[in-house]
């Protein structure tokens, strides 16, 4: 994130989060976009500098909470003056507004929900509520509600909030008076199950939640006839009111009293009212963008240049009666390239084709940070651990002016859009393998990218006829 400007002074409200005094429109001048400036105030500072440190580091681990259905968090610093202090923390805008809001222009011109777009918008929050779920200690929502799920103009939901569980845990019992009581909202008190706030709550505390943001999306909204809460008997006639058995079924196995029938977020994805084979043609589209860091930016582009349209894409031959074909020519690229788009930005999650590994939550939320004292050590501190994926990578590759040795450029682009230039003079002795290993060892690129960046840098070296290797 580059330089931040007031955008206007004007307030928003992104993501009713608790405990968030003020939360502004910002722009970040150096990326160009509108982001959310958000300020949490401590009035004891005595209190605030003797746990500034964990603070810190809570903040620090939070940034690295990433999923494309997840509001993301962007950076931080502290501000301390006088007998005040305040975490200043910049958040990702979604302009389009709440869930909540979108339900209610729906409902002006329609009855119910579209089945699709309900489908939709379940397994984006799923897909989310899934990743949270499978860290390693589980991060707890515990404030999803219809205003913290935002939904842009394309059908992309983000669910903020997030770190609202984390906020109440991580901070000590003195500095938890700016963190105000999540359900003090009368009309929000439905979304929360009865166990909610108890020691023992766990997961299934976000699957309740969640089954009643499914239920009003069904449903549009659960009328509360004036009333400033959501009565039982308004939830009971929006569930009578589902036509779909499947639907019903899979709603009120989330709304289950007891937190140990209800189903996980994982599991829910592969409910038969979900579930769904995925077609090639979105399983191709995953498979291009998880690889897209091998291909020119522009790839997509130069290929539709050199395609002949009247080629022959498909054909289907039956015996007896005539075929069918499929040509370039009908084809709609414009259409192609926002259908990549859109999976990339996370529209159409692969999260129901096979069990995701558990996502190692950062150790800030997961442990107390080490004391530094008892940290010392004689030996050599390790290079900082790079958590960030690498997105597309680029490489060059010269000969030196005296033609002896080959000169590599690499440029690699991270998930946050960080470039990161490397220079390198090649030894006849240098691999590939060994070049991807040491730029792991040295924290330039995530270990999980290593077999990638060495099979990227192999194909590089074959393309130059007699590289010195």
């Amino acid at each position: 994130m580059g330089g931040l400007t007031d955008s206007c002074a004007l307030q928003v409200n992104q993501g009713n989060m608790p405990g968030i005094q003020s939360t502004f429109l910002a722009m970040d001048t150096e990326e160009g976009v509108e982001v959310v400036w958000n300020e949490l105030l401590f009035t004891d500072k005595k209190a605030f500098k003797a746990h500034e440190e964990k603070i810190k580091t809570m903040f620090e681990q939070l940034v690295l909470v990433d999923h494309p259905n997840i509001v993301k968090l962007h950076k931080y610093w502290l501000d301390v003056k006088d007998s005040k202090a305040r975490v200043i923390f910049i958040t990702e805008y979604v302009s389009s507004g709440s869930l909540k809001q979108f339900l209610k222009k729906t409902k002006k011109n329609h009855k119910a929900m579209n089945a699709r777009a309900w489908k939709r918008w379940c397994t984006q929050i799923l897909s989310a509520l899934s990743f949270l779920h499978s860290c390693e200690p589980p991060i707890i929502h515990g404030n999803l509600t219809s205003d913290t799920i935002f939904i842009q103009h394309n059908g992309l939901i983000k669910i903020g909030s997030v770190w609202h569980r984390v906020f109440a845990n991580a901070l000590p019992d003195d500095l938890r008076s700016p963190i105000r009581i999540e359900r003090e909202e009368l009309r929000n008190l439905h979304f929360f199950p009865p166990e909610y706030g108890q020691k023992a709550d766990g997961t299934a505390v976000d699957i309740f939640s969640f089954g009643m943001c499914a239920l009003e999306m069904a449903v549009l909204e659960i009328q509360t006839n004036g009333d400033t809460r959501v009565s039982e008997e308004a939830i009971m006639r929006a569930r009578h009111s589902l036509d779909d058995p499947n639907m019903r079924e899979f709603i009120l196995s989330c709304l289950t009293l007891n937190p140990d029938k209800r189903p996980t977020a994982n599991s829910l994805l592969f409910h038969r009212v979900l579930f769904e084979v995925h077609s090639l043609k979105l399983l191709a589209a995953h498979c291009f963008i998880n690889n897209q860091y091998l291909m020119p930016e522009n790839v997509v582009e130069e290929k539709i240049k050199e395609l002949d349209l009247n080629m022959v894409m498909a054909e289907i031959r039956r015996e007896g009666r005539p075929g069918a074909q499929w040509r370039y020519s009908e084809v709609s690229f414009l259409e192609l390239d926002k259908f990549l788009e859109d999976v990339r930005n996370g529209i159409y999650p692969l999260m129901n084709f096979a069990v995701s590994r558990p996502h190692a939550l950062p150790r800030a939320l997961s442990q107390p940070p080490e004391d530094p004292q008892k940290a010392k050590t004689p030996t050599p501190e390790p290079f900082d651990v790079e958590t960030r994926k690498v997105v597309q990578m680029q490489c060059n590759m010269e000969l030196n002016e005296d033609k002896t040795q080959w000169h590599l450029t690499l440029l690699l682009i991270l998930e946050d859009k960080l470039h990161r230039q490397l220079s390198y003079d090649l030894l006849p002795t240098d691999n590939s393998k060994d070049l991807a290993t040491e730029l792991v060892h040295y924290g330039f690129i995530h270990e999980d990218d290593c077999e990638k960046l060495a099979n990227f840098l192999e194909n590089a070296f074959h393309k130059h006829r007699s590289p010195p290797l």
